[in-house]
Formats: C-alpha cells, structure tokens, sequence
C-alpha cells in the first residue's frame, strides 16, 4: 500500500514511503518526488478551489494543481476559517461500565478523595526570584537520602520565569494563581512547600485567601525578604520538607477506580501519520476511560482551530460550545493583535513531516479526544469537574499546555508524537506514543507504545486504543514511564504567560 485515501470525497491521499516520479498512485503518476507523509492531488485542483482531507478542508490551491503534484506549502493556501457552527447535533452517548465493573488501579487515595497517581512533594515559587531557593532546596533531596522513604517519589521544584512585573489582575495574574493553587492540591503531591521573594507581583498570601488554603504540616510557606536572605531560606525549606517526608512515606497505593484517572490528551512534534494513528488510537482509549467514568482533556486551542466545528457538534449543549468558539474567536484577536497569522503552527518540523496547515494539523490533533460528547470547557488550569471528553483553552507549546492540564488536576499524560519528542512531565507521568514505527525504533529509549502498526502490521485503531488505556492503568499503578525512567519533568513546568511584561 503506497498511499492512505481517508475519505471517499478527498482530493489528495498520503504517502506511506518516499515515491519517485512516475509511480502509479489510484488513477494518477506522481509526477516529481513525494516525501513519506506527505499528499498527492488525485485530481486536477484549480487556483482557489479546496483541498481536502478527512473530509475537511485543510487549504485552498494557490496555483492550478495538476493530478499527481505534490501538495504541499508551495501550492497551499491557508484562509481563516468561516464556519457556520452546529451546536449537539453528534451526540453519541457513552454507555457506562457499571459501577461493580469497573476497572481499577493502584493509586493514593487522598483525604479530600481525589486519587493519585504519584506520590510528591512539591515545592512551587511565586516568582522567578525564588527559584534558585526551589532549586537547592530540591537538590539537597538527593536519591540516597530518599531511599529511607520509598513511598516518596520525589522532591520537585516547580520554577518559572514570571510572577512580577506583570499587571496584578486580570488575564494573566489570574492564570498564574490558577497553576499555582493547581500544583498545591495536587493529587500527586504529599506535600508542598511555597516559596517567594516577598515583593513580587504574585503574592503568595494574595493566593492563600484567594483559594482558602490553610498551612498544615505538609503545607508550608515562606518569603525569602521575610526568612532573611537566599542561604537561610535554602536552610529552612531543606527542614521543612524534612518535616514532611516521615508524613508523606505513610501513604500507600490501594485499589482505586478507574473513574479516579484525569487523561492530558497532547500532541507534539506532530507528522501526516499523528492523525492517522496514534491521535485516534488515544481517541479510542479517552473513550473507554469516558466508559469508567473517567476524564480526558484535551487543549492546545490553536491546534483545533479549524477543527472545532466538529468539537461544537459534540458539545452536551449549547454554552458549552459557545464557550469553545468564544475561545478561537479570543485567539484569533489574540494573534492579529500580535501581527501574527493562526497559521504560524505547524512548525517546520511539522511540515517536513507533511503538514501543510493548521487546518490540516488540527483535523489530526481534535482525534486524540475521541468520539465522547464534550462534557465541559475550561481556562487554562482552571479545576476539571465533568467528568467525560472535555477542552481545556491553552496554547500549542507543549511545556505550557501540560502546565495547564496538571493544574486543572490532570494525573497521567498521553502524549503523541511523530518527529519525535523528549517530553516528560512532573508530578504526572507521561506515556508517549509513536506515530510511526521507524520513529518508534530510532526513539525506543523514548517512545512506551508504537501506534505506527496501525500501517505497519494492519493493527486496528480499536486494538492500539485499548493498548493505550491499558497502560492508562499500569502508569497509573506506578510503572515507570520511559521519559520518567529518562529523570524528565524538572524543566517542563511553564506557567502561559498572557500580557505586558512592564
């Protein structure tokens, strides 16, 4: 099989290997070189007439294309979409696993009963100015020391390079206190310890009364102006969290229902294949863990632009899809405001893998949530209530995005990706899935399941789904992921920064 058609009205198909000029693909010759993954117009497409994939149009011929041509940014245009958008009209319904029935896991079963996945403590700075304190104090915690504590899997220090001048509301300061209130009631944290500068923006007292938050043993604060300096604020937290170690190691996994799990459904390094393979293989797992009673939550906003007409049908009602247009119509605002274009994603990894716009790239990256009714749409690292298929707003970039998602309450992290990625995430694993088989062998330190059999062996997308949630559960009981076995998540804390930097 020399090329995927994906649907009977498209006017391209895609290669599955490089093709010379001249090989007969259905009807037509290639007529130059075609990439692997990259489209081939199976017809002759006129300057300003669609191109079409998966049924959508990913773009409009910025010159006569002739069959066999390669499709790519030299002969694409993109254009804003226009949609007229339908509001619940694709419902269908998730019929529940009984409650007797459900799948289970070994997580941490907190007082408040949110379930963890992971067993942290967690130090999270208010301001760029305290992270080289976060930084020690998390260093002093080195892997000999914790060995006394096995129910302990880390010391982590969650730093970022804002929290001051920055106006102190609006957008931004509240999105901010959002991913810092997040990381404090995580469920995969034991304990937390906030430390500041004391004349920031991004006061953690602000935060304290804001979200009701109490000091407890195993959750503490201080400011270095108020401790006194860097040195003995290092020395103070290091005590601290020493304080809180004994307490975190009682903590035990015990049976938990799948219900317990909140899925970040995320894509990065995307290639032709992530829409193909992997992103509606995780569509399949989001909707046997919908099944449990389980959440996905899908994000990335700019990557679904073109793409959330289908989202809207999905939508259990009416506000919840108008809340999701109102967020493309922000982000539309958002990048003109900024003399920039939706269509500055994909990157120019994503287009060598052959992705040619955003249109084309969001069609693949809105899979990964599956075919679930949308129960919910929400700011970025604002907490996940429904339970179900639901949106979080935040941008493309991956580090950001996750961000968010933990915040809301995210506990596990799928990622797919076909250029490859090195992505890993803090305190919620994340199990990274290979678009394509040849990425997955070059990659295998990286990659934990192969979703490029799909082409490959003829595997259904159904079988690599359930493949999927099946190691939702065995991640979720504590099986290291590759990028954890790898020590990433310390650098991939990244607060969005949203507004003047003053």
């Amino acid at each position: 099989m020399d090329t995927v058609r994906l649907d009977p009205t498209d006017n391209v198909v895609t290669a599955t290997r490089a093709l010379e000029a001249g090989v007969q693909v259905e009807d037509v010759s290639t007529r130059v070189l075609i990439p692997s993954g990259h489209k081939i117009a199976t017809c002759a497409i006129a300057k300003g007439d669609v191109i079409r994939k998966y049924a959508q149009i990913i773009g409009y011929a910025s010159c006569d294309i002739a069959p066999g041509d390669h499709v790519h940014t030299q002969n694409v245009a993109f254009r804003n979409t226009d949609a007229a958008y339908e509001f619940s009209t694709d419902l269908r319904p998730v019929t529940p696993v009984p409650e007797d029935q459900r799948d289970t896991f070994m997580g941490y079963k907190r007082e408040n009963g949110d379930v963890g996945t992971r067993n942290y403590i967690a130090i999270v700075t208010s301001v760029n100015c305290s992270a080289t304190a976060a930084r020690r104090i998390a260093s002093h915690f080195t892997p000999d020391i914790l060995a006394n504590y096995p129910n302990v899997d880390g010391v982590a220090a969650f730093v970022h390079g804002t929290g001051c001048g920055m106006a102190g509301d609006g957008e931004g300061f509240e999105a901010l206190q959002r991913v810092m209130w997040g990381y404090a009631r995580h469920p995969n944290h034991a304990g937390v310890l906030m430390v500041g500068l004391g004349c920031e923006i991004n006061q953690i007292d602000w935060l304290l009364e804001a979200y009701g938050l109490q000091q407890s043993p195993t959750f503490q604060v201080m400011n270095i102006q108020s401790v006194a300096g860097l040195q003995k604020t290092v020395e103070l937290g290091i005590r601290k969290i020493e304080a809180m170690l004994p307490i975190a190691n009682q903590a035990t996994r015990t049976p938990c229902p799948a219900s317990g799990l909140m899925v970040a459904l995320q894509c990065g390094g995307s290639d032709a294949w992530s829409g193909i393979t992997a992103n509606p293989a995780l569509g399949y797992a989001c909707d046997l863990l919908a099944a449990q009673g389980g959440t996905g939550v899908l994000a990335e906003t700019p990557e679904i632009y073109g793409a959330e007409h289908l989202l809207t049908r999905r939508a259990i009602d009416q506000a919840t899809g108008d809340r999701l247009v109102s967020l493309i119509r922000w982000w539309e605002d958002y990048t003109a405001r900024n003399k920039g274009s939706m269509d500055n994603n994909p990157s120019p990894g994503n287009k060598k893998g052959g992705l040619t716009t955003i249109l084309e790239k969001s069609l693949g990256a809105a899979a990964k949530g599956g075919t679930s009714p949308l129960m919910g749409v929400y700011k970025y690292a604002e907490p996940v209530t429904a339970q179900g298929f639901t949106f979080m707003d935040s941008p493309g970039y991956d580090p950001a995005s996750v961000t968010g998602q933990i915040a809301g309450g995210c506990n596990l992290v799928c990622f797919t990706t076909g250029r490859g990625s090195a992505f890993g995430s803090k305190p919620s694993p994340t199990i990274k899935i290979a678009t394509n088989s040849e990425m997955a062998r070059r990659m295998s330190d990286d990659m934990d399941v192969d979703a490029g059999s799909i082409l490959t062996r003829g595997v259904s997308v159904e079988e690599k789904g359930r493949e999927i949630y099946d190691m939702f559960l065995k991640v979720a009981s504590g099986q290291a992921t590759k990028s954890e076995a790898q020590g990433l998540g310390d650098y991939e804390f990244v607060p969005w920064q949203i507004g003047a930097v003053m």
